[in-house]
């Protein structure tokens, strides 16, 4: 399989599922205040855009990732397809934290799922640069010093770090795993990070 035929089907699953977020927005019943209606809504909000904007950072490093390669073989295809499953199951963790977020029961578990979801994402996408980085540096489509594969990769290990906090935070606060969820979205969309990523 070629990198860009990888590429393409990783586009599409990745637009799909960024799609789907918007799908947990509702239109408020008439009869009430509109106002109040959609101010109770603000969890569906946040976690929305930070899903959204976390897919979005995701689908830049990945075609960054899959632009370095000039070919693919058979285990890259297997992490490719996890590292999409991942993404696939982020509509609905982040529709799961949005609904519990504000409730007396199961809001920590429902915060620290979302925040393991990224955490796992992060770990999905690492497992991917790992394999072209170190186990298979041929599949490179130019060859790169060994202490730069190196720092390219410690970049992505050290995104788990922000992920694993949130995610142990969850069981003393729900709003403190969807806040620094939001933070991290927010600093690697920001143009600073753009700046010391560019070369992820």
């Amino acid at each position: 399989m070629s990198p860009n035929r990888l590429e393409a089907f990783s586009d599409g699953v990745i637009a799909v599922a960024i799609t789907l977020l918007v799908l947990d927005i509702h239109v408020p019943n008439p009869g009430g205040s509109l106002a109040h209606e959609l101010g109770v809504q603000w969890p569906h909000y946040v976690a929305l855009v930070t899903s959204f904007v976390t897919i979005g950072i995701i689908w830049i490093n990945h075609h960054a990732m899959i632009g370095r390669l000039r070919a693919i073989d058979h285990m890259m295809m297997i992490l490719n397809l996890a590292l999409l499953l991942t993404i696939v199951l982020l509509p609905f963790t982040t529709s799961l934290v949005a609904e519990y977020v504000n409730q007396s029961s199961g809001q920590h578990l429902a915060a620290a799922i979302y925040g393991g979801s990224f955490l796992v994402m992060a770990i999905a996408f690492s497992a991917c640069q790992r394999h072209i980085l170190i186990a298979r540096p041929e599949l490179l489509r130019t060859e790169l010093p060994a202490q730069e594969r190196r720092h390219i990769l410690g970049r992505a290990i050290v995104g788990l770090v922000p992920y694993a906090v949130a995610t142990a935070i969850a069981p003393l606060s729900a709003y403190a795993t969807l806040v620094i969820c939001a933070v991290i979205a927010a600093f690697y969309a920001s143009p600073l990070a753009t700046a010391s990523e560019r070369q992820v």
